[in-house]
């Protein structure tokens, strides 16, 4: 015998008699307990005065009310026949799970079974034992049955729970749900895992009752529930029970929150990138440069500069636009970009050699892009130089140019005012045409010209990419130029991996919102399966703006491989969020430094400012880049330190940048001014050098970086920059023995705030470019550094570097698109929207529109539908999602909307057929629904979500009567939630509380999104805790539409109606259901949707265990799993459930049908079936004797005359006696036959027409 069994108690002699052992879990649904009391399970028999053997069960924020034991408890099994124990455990005070459970087992015969309570304790001493009423109060408490077990007593005052052991096989383990104070029938019990043995057998039938009660396999699913086991087996153990065993009534799951949605079931795999795994690449340009010799031959090498050239593993393709001799397409006001056939370098690569240079960049496998080159201009220089540029570095006017007279823009270029420009035109036209230069906040009235340019480039991109994708592939996409890349290329490749990659910053949303396209951008980007920044900081700002414009939710969510992603919840997609900062390749970089020339640069620069501390920076010319800045806190250290002056010196290169017009002008002009005057003070103290962009690349930098000590980078907003980076490289030999040799101060970064790599550079002195003090203190900060902490510094800023890699960096990236989970059944996504509105919807595999024949067919061979209809937007259009109507209704300012004619026509038909049972589930109140639909016979209405029912009836001359949900409580809490809301209401504008009979809301659609939704979390909280001693459910829901939190009965929802309505259906029938039909159309609807397609799933699981098939899949995401066992008396075994929602959008129905009109004609069509079965039926009729009796329709005596003359009007239907007089009608002296099939009585269908294959009007 194991340890195991020896410290549970079980001695060798049981052993012996016993079937062996299994492993239970016991948890049980508490939501009574006060403060300070815990719950303990106690086997039965147990004195707790005298001494105690309890296990503690425990719960959790995420668990309750659920408590769970902390292991499983060792249960003894019985064999066929059991003895007793010869010897009983000793006894033991150990309150662990594996106490001994020999206590408690009653065994007789074949009835062996374990019996225990739960005990309540307070401060560690025994309180009370559970009562009924620590039970729900919709579970039923009537006396116990006796159920044949030795020592059940039903008038014990605390009765035990029983648990049968036959329910149990060795080496298992099991989970047992119970509910505190409901001891009646048996618990839920699930097997979670086989210890030592092969899978269990499964129950293959939850219908039928299996007469052996043996259970076939049924390997299909992971866990078995065998609550209803037991009846199963009733025949083979009749002594054991009296009454058929009533399942717990468990309830529903807590509800979930507003945003989690349950990630899709796929298996938990790694993930990796391997040489078989494609990668396209785009960026508006190809990291290559192309030459051209005189000859006409093309060449082209590696631009190693570009973040994009890294070498990888990987099959890669690279889309872009060719750049040659600085070729941005140079568009400028007022200039004609010449035709695409005319030859000039200046407009890019001539139409007839484009030809060789795809021959010249097949090697390098990429793959230009050819554009007009106007069209380019307008997108490159116009629209994201021009636009997105300012706006996405959290400007909208530092690049505007003053206007003249009546608001023309000025020509930067004009020689009266810059002569410069004149002089310099010729490097203007080669390298620097890439930016618009004209007022750029409105565009100057040019918006449809850029966007209808910057749309068809990414067209062109979208043409080149499906050419060079295979299928798998991943798709990367780079820079704010390719924005709305992703929504071309989603609806032509739906089930590629896209990812797109900002090096930008990305604006705050109250910057964003100004741009005009703002949604078509954000919704672009959120067609991509990723977004990626190199900073969370612009990851929060891209949340906030998809939050407020579009009114998105996020949240971090597991993936498929087992890790969890900050994600974007889009039409049912996630669309993940990545934060990783780029790095450099430092294997390029040290082949640089080592090369000769970049050594004698380096020590040439050093011998030219021998004996001082060199700080140098390089910039580009313009005003985000913080130059004036930089210098007054230079000039301002000077002032407060004149020992340094003479010992210090700052390299200062300006990056000629023309493109933006009268910004750089003006920012050349300060800068020389200021470094003039700087001088004069201090003689060459200053060192500056302005240089084209080509006379500055990576050697020449390197040689700088390596002679300089420290670097200045201090732009006012700057998206990726790489030079600490690249001087954090130049000087990693200082962290050496030998490079410490030279005595010089070096290898220290000072860095903005606003700079991406601030982030990243930990050792770098961080400043606030506009506060001049702090620059002026970093200055003196960096040259009386101590050795120590200058070590320090550089070791972590080194670290960096030489971990992260752009290789690296990427491989992050793509690892994190690859992780991202997306079907490869493109049926699981679906399209909408037309041009830059479209979007990728994530469905389940197989919801499709309602198939209308499909349900017709059924609907007519059935005999007892029922049907549910919701309200306000199912039957009616929805007003609901506009704020404004909404508070409208709710402060009584307009009438409700209320349904069509021909809507309110087609349900009255349909509630007169009496095979139907149709209810209207609606969240309306009594009232309002009984003033729309309340003079309707026959037909049901449910109001507040299911809580007061008026059930069907004929005669609706009287008053509708109206049953509660759930008995009638204390409703004091009403007052106490309304005083907490109205606390909220006054700090929160933009909201408001709204009063039901039943419920009470706070709304909060009009606050401020995300106040808001913090105010409503913290008033969920606050109701929570004051309200827990009522009987009441706090909801948190409708994000979507703005977000409420409501306070209602507990266990009101309409799924828990539907149940109701299914188990009150012999009410009205006297058969089963046999056809289902729900109806609904936003979140208030899903616990019905769920339910009626759980109780239609478990029919159809019946049905195919009964045929011996395979079981059906795991229901998708959107499911919530309910226990529906309660209505299996009241289905039929061959039940059709059909459930659907109204738009398409991720939903826990099966199907969908898009608006209101369409439900309408559903309904016109069951109508017709109606109409046209009940004259079918008339085939039956019975003749004897002059008196016609007809089978299966009810004619009601009293209404014979009008059925006789509407047959008289037929010219196809036979002589009838019997209904009314004879003469009347009979018109024909030989009698008509009758009409054999409705095609040969209404004419448009052939008569040899079989009536079961007429597809009834559709």
């Amino acid at each position: 015998m194991s340890s195991f069994e020896q410290a549970a108690g079980v001695s060798a002699t049981d052993d012996k008699h016993s079937g062996g052992t299994c492993g239970v879990t016991f948890r049980v649904r508490c939501e009574t307990l006060g403060h300070g009391e815990a719950i303990f399970l106690v086997p039965d028999g147990t004195d707790v005065s005298i001494t105690f053997q309890g296990t503690p069960l425990f719960t959790s924020p995420k668990t309750f009310p659920w408590y769970s034991m902390s292991s499983p408890k060792l249960l003894t099994l019985p064999a066929s026949s059991v003895k007793k124990p010869t010897a009983p455990p000793p006894p033991t005070n150990d309150t662990t799970t594996r106490d001994s459970i020999t206590r408690g087992i009653a065994t007789t015969g074949s009835s062996a079974s374990y019996k225990y309570r739960y005990a309540v304790f307070r401060a560690g001493e025994f309180h009370r034992w559970e009562n009924p009423s620590d039970g729900p109060s919709d579970t039923f408490h009537g006396s116990h049955t006796v159920l044949g077990v030795d020592g059940y007593d039903p008038r014990d005052e605390h009765p035990p729970h029983i648990l049968p052991l036959r329910l149990f096989v060795p080496n298992e383990d099991y989970i047992v749900g119970d509910v505190l104070g409901v001891t009646r029938g048996t618990a839920d019990i699930e097997k979670i895992k086989v210890r030592d043995a092969p899978a269990l057998p499964q129950l293959s039938d939850l219908h039928a009752r299996s007469s052996s009660g043996a259970l076939k396999n049924n390997s299909g699913r992971s866990m078995t529930s065998l609550s209803r086991l037991d009846s199963a087996s009733g025949e083979r153990n009749s002594s054991y029970s009296v009454l058929p065993p009533v399942e717990k009534k468990v309830g529903f799951a807590p509800t979930p929150s507003p945003y989690h949605r349950p990630s899709a079931r796929v298996s938990q795999r790694s993930v990796n990138l391997s040489n078989t795994d494609g990668l396209v690449v785009a960026s508006a340009f190809l990291p290559v440069h192309l030459h051209r010799s005189d000859d006409g031959v093309w060449t082209a090498d590696w631009d190693y500069e570009a973040l994009l050239s890294m070498q990888t593993h990987l099959r890669v393709t690279r889309v872009g636009t060719v750049k040659w001799r600085g070729w941005h397409g140079n568009f400028m006001p007022g200039r004609t970009a010449p035709r695409d056939d005319e030859l000039s370098p200046e407009f890019g690569v001539p139409v007839e050699e484009r030809g060789e240079v795809e021959r010249c960049l097949r090697p390098f496998n990429c793959v230009p892009v050819w554009c007009d080159a106007s069209k380019f201009g307008e997108m490159y220089n116009g629209f994201c130089k021009g636009v997105l540029w300012p706006i996405f570095h959290n400007v909208t006017s530092v690049y505007s140019n003053q206007t003249e007279g009546g608001g023309a823009s000025v020509d930067p270029l004009d020689e009266s005012r810059h002569p410069a420009a004149s002089e310099e035109s010729e490097q203007y036209s080669e390298y620097c045409l890439d930016d618009v230069a004209f007022p750029i906040h409105g565009d100057g009235g040019q918006e449809a010209t850029l966007w209808s340019a910057y749309t068809e480039v990414n067209r062109k991109f979208a043409d080149t990419i499906i050419q060079c994708f295979n299928e798998g592939d991943l798709v990367w996409i780079h820079g704010f130029h390719l924005l709305i890349l992703p929504s071309i290329l989603t609806r032509r490749i739906p089930m590629a991996k896209i990812g797109i990659f900002l090096h930008t910053p990305f604006p705050s949303s109250e910057i964003f919102r100004t741009l005009w396209c703002r949604e078509d951008l954000l919704r672009g980007m959120l067609n991509a399966d990723q977004v990626g920044f190199h900073l969370f900081e612009y990851g929060r700002h891209f949340l906030t703006c998809c939050r407020r414009l579009l009114g998105l939710n996020y949240g971090m969510i597991p993936d498929s491989y087992g890790g969890h992603n900050l994600a974007i919840e889009v039409n049912g997609r996630h669309v993940t969020v990545t934060s990783i900062h780029a790095g450099i390749e430092t294997d390029v970089y040290n082949n640089v430094l080592m090369q000769n020339l970049t050594i004698r640069k380096a020590t040439t620069i050093q011998n030219q400012f021998q004996g001082k501390v060199i700080f140098c920076a390089i910039d580009r010319m313009e005003s985000l880049k913080g130059i004036p800045l930089k210098l007054l806190g230079l000039e301002r250290f000077l002032l407060r330190c004149p020992e340094w002056v003479g010992k210090i010196v700052l390299v200062q290169v300006g990056i000629s940048a023309f493109e933006r017009g009268d910004d750089y002008f003006k920012t050349k002009s300060e800068v020389l001014k200021m470094v003039t005057d700087i001088n004069r003070c201090w003689p060459g103290t200053v060192q500056f050098q302005e240089c084209k962009e080509s006379e500055m690349r990576m050697q020449q930098r390197i040689s700088l970086l390596r002679a300089s000590d420290v670097v200045l980078v201090t732009p006012l907003r700057d998206g990726l920059n790489l030079i600490p980076l690249e001087f954090t490289i130049s000087h990693r030999d200082a962290l050496t023995e030998q490079g410490r040799r030279d005595g010089r101060q070096r290898g220290l970064c000072i860095l903005s705030e606003f700079s991406s790599c601030t982030r990243v550079m930990r050792g770098a002195l961080h400043v606030n470019p506009w506060k001049i003090s702090e620059i002026a203190n970093a200055f003196h900060q960096a040259v009386t550094m101590s050795e120590d902490e200058r070590m320090r510094r550089v070791s972590t800023a080194w670290d960096f570097v030489r971990r992260v890699t752009t290789q690296r960096w990427a491989l992050a990236v793509m690892l994190d698109l690859k992780g991202v989970y997306k079907n490869l059944d493109v049926g699981r996504y679906s399209g909408a929207g037309l041009g830059l509105g479209f979007r990728l919807l994530g469905m389940d595999t197989g919801f499709d529109s309602l198939d209308v024949g499909d349900v017709a067919k059924v609907f007519k061979n059935s005999k007892n539908r029922l049907i549910l209809l919701d309200y306000g937007g199912t039957i009616l259009k929805n007003d609901n999602m506009d704020s404004i109507a909404r508070y409208q209704m709710v402060n009584n300012l307009r009438a409700p909307s209320v349904a069509t004619k021909e809507m309110i026509s087609a349900i009255d038909e349909l509630c007169s057929d009496t095979r139907n049972t149709v209810f209207v589930v609606s969240g309306k109140e009594r009232h309002a629904l009984t003033k729309a639909l309340g003079h309707i016979p026959n037909l049901g209405l449910a109001a507040e979500h299911g809580m007061f029912i008026s059930w069907p009836v004929a005669n609706i001359k009287h008053r509708r009567q109206w049953t509660t949900l759930v008995p009638d409580q204390d409703n004091s809490w009403r007052s106490i939630a309304i005083s907490i809301m109205e606390v909220y209401t006054s700090r929160t504008h933009g909201s408001y509380i709204e009063e039901t009979e039943m419920k009470v809301l706070w709304q909060y659609r009009d606050a401020d999104p995300e106040f808001g939704y913090l105010q409503s979390r913290e008033l969920e909280d606050h109701l929570s805790n004051v309200l827990k001693s009522f009987s009441v459910d706090v909801l948190h829901g409708g994000v979507e539409e703005g977000g409420y939190v409501e306070v209602r009965p507990k266990g009101v929802n309409k799924g828990v109606a539907a149940m109701h309505i299914i188990r009150t259906y012999e009410k009205f029938q006297s058969s089963r259901i046999d056809f289902a039909l729900a109806i609904g159309d936003d979140h208030c609807d899903e616990p019905m949707l769920s339910v009626m397609r759980s109780v239609g799933r478990r029919v159809m699981e019946a049905k195919l265990a009964r045929k011996q098939e395979p079981p059906l899949p795991p229901p998708p995401a959107t499911v919530t799993l309910v226990d529906v066992s309660a209505c299996d008396d009241f289905v039929s075994p061959d039940m059709e459930t059909f459930t659907c929602t109204v738009g398409k959008k991720p939903s826990a129905a099966k199907n969908y049908l898009s608006e209101v009109d369409d439900v309408q004609e559903l309904l016109d069509a069951l109508n017709k079936i109606t109409v046209r079965s009940s004259f079918s039926d008339l085939r039956m009729l019975n003749i004897d004797d002059g008196n016609v009796i007809p089978v299966g329709v009810d004619l009601p005596a009293d209404h014979s005359e009008t059925i006789c003359a509407g047959i008289i009007r037929s010219a196809s239907m036979g002589g009838f006696g019997g209904f009314g007089s004879k003469k009347a009608c009979l018109t024909n002296e030989e009698p008509m036959r009758v009409s054999q099939s409705l095609g040969a009585y209404m004419g448009n269908l052939q008569p040899e027409e079989e009536d079961d294959d007429d597809d009834i009007f559709f």
